[in-house]
């Protein structure tokens, strides 16, 4: 039989608590149990808890000096409530001891009961008191055989098995008291959690993360131009209707696509050189238009001649050389 002692105190001399424990860890030796002792103000108490894993039995100590079972313990059982198998604690007996130096013994006793069965593990009962000053177990006998019997009954309880009834605590856990799975181990989240305490290194991640995501999305907005100019090209090329009489430069800009390259369109009767370039170029005919306009001629529902008439398209050049784009492009709908 293996049983982990956690004492949640401060260590301090005279400690009733640490007393009560170390007492009840000779009892159980005697017993041929495998007593384990862990000060918690010692130890990384997030990896601490796994640790139960192995015992069939744990006392949880602590001593109320002011208020309330304190700190070290609170942090531990919230490490077992995050980290730890609950389905290893549904098995597992606790023995809850917690001795007082002020007031509020009983209060801290139901702390630990309360906590231990939300987990889900099983209770024996425990010791509480009221503690001034540790010499009183030696001057009462009685007190000393009281700390025997606990320590039996606890190792008889795990001997036996000694099954409890439900609880209230219990059921409201498996009702309203949901816990994320965490994917870290404990080692990892307290890593982790150093890191998020640095102010400096948040605010550096913080800053690395926009420039990541400021790359990102300019790096998405070049992708969705990306080819954007190629499909309209090879559009064009498809439409291409040769026409002796057409000849000259041409210009699209789409006003609205800043990313877009412009359209270069050269006719030469029946040669045609088309491509997209940055930047401004000699042009008989410079048009610019939304991507909406440029749609609505390429699929044929608006000629150039239409789309310029209707102020949906603004250009600079010859407006006899604009109708030769509508001679030498048929479009996919477009009437003759």
């Amino acid at each position: 039989m293996k049983i982990n002692i956690y004492y949640g105190g401060r260590g301090i001399v005279d400690d009733p608590s640490l007393y009560v424990v170390d007492r009840m860890a000779e009892v159980l030796k005697e017993l041929n149990v495998q007593v384990t002792t862990y000060k918690l103000f010692e130890q990384n108490i997030t990896t601490l808890s796994n640790t139960i894993k192995d015992a069939d039995g744990i006392i949880l100590a602590s001593t109320v000096e002011w208020y309330g079972i304190g700190g070290y313990m609170m942090q531990f059982l919230d490490a077992c409530w995050l980290y730890t198998d609950k389905a290893k604690i549904a098995s597992l007996y606790m023995m809850p001891v917690v001795m007082s130096t002020t007031y509020g013994e009983r209060d801290g006793v139901t702390s630990l009961e309360t906590a231990w069965e939300i987990l889900g593990g099983l209770l024996c009962d425990g010791i509480c008191g009221y503690i001034a000053d540790t010499s009183i177990f030696d001057k009462n006998a009685e007190y000393k055989r009281l700390l025997e019997k606990k320590a039996e009954n606890f190792y008889r309880t795990i001997s036996q098995k000694m099954p409890g009834l439900p609880t209230s605590n219990q059921v409201v856990k498996q009702k309203v008291s949901l816990t994320r799975s965490q994917d870290l181990t404990p080692q990892e989240s307290e890593q982790l959690s150093h890191y998020v305490s640095d102010e400096k290194y948040v605010e550096t991640q913080k800053a690395d993360i926009r420039e990541l995501s400021s790359i990102f999305r300019d790096k998405l907005k070049e992708d969705e131009n990306l080819g954007k100019e190629e499909n309209y090209i090879n559009l064009f090329k498809e439409a291409f209707s040769p026409n002796k009489d057409v000849h000259g430069s041409y210009g699209i800009t789409v006003s609205d696509r800043p990313g877009m390259k412009t359209i270069i369109i050269k006719a030469a009767g029946t040669a045609l050189g088309i491509q997209a370039a940055a930047g401004d170029a000699e042009l008989d005919v410079a048009m610019q238009m939304t991507r909406d306009t440029l749609d609505d001629i390429v699929s044929g529902r608006m000629t150039f001649q239409r789309a310029f008439m209707a102020g949906n398209m603004k250009m600079k050049g010859d407006f006899k050389l604009l109708r030769g784009l509508d001679q030498i492009f048929v479009f996919k709908g477009e009437s003759n």
